[in-house]
């Protein structure tokens, strides 16, 4: 069963940048961003594919957010720049070994969350 362990979040004012990461003990087939804000739904702001299909990110994070995979540290990176009090959540990364279940965006593995919070 992999594992994953996640670091990397803070307080941070608005237009500053956070990078997480996201560092798993063993292979995935995909890899993906969540987060959730208090009183919202869950929402997957980025994805990976161990393939080199390319990233996915999500339309409200397009432009300022960036994945990105260490592959010799089996680390998955989420840069956040030009951060937003909107981007303020608690954000997990999550994995998936099965290409059924990552085609449908159903991962089974996730990290422990870390926190972001942007003050304006």
């Amino acid at each position: 069963q992999v594992q994953l362990v996640e670091s990397g979040g803070g307080s941070v004012q608005a237009g500053g940048s956070l990078r997480l990461s996201c560092a798993a003990s063993g292979p995935y087939y995909c890899m993906g961003w969540f987060r959730q804000a208090p009183g919202k739904e869950r929402e997957m702001v980025a994805r990976f594919w161990s393939t080199g299909v390319r990233p996915f990110v999500s339309n409200s994070v397009k432009g300022r957010f960036a994945v990105s995979q260490d592959s010799t540290k089996n680390t998955l990176y989420l840069q956040m720049n030009s951060l937003e009090p909107d981007d303020t959540a608690t954000y997990y990364c999550a994995a998936e070994n099965s290409t059924y279940r990552c085609s449908r965006n159903d991962h089974r593995i996730w990290g422990q969350g870390t926190q972001v919070t942007v003050s304006s």
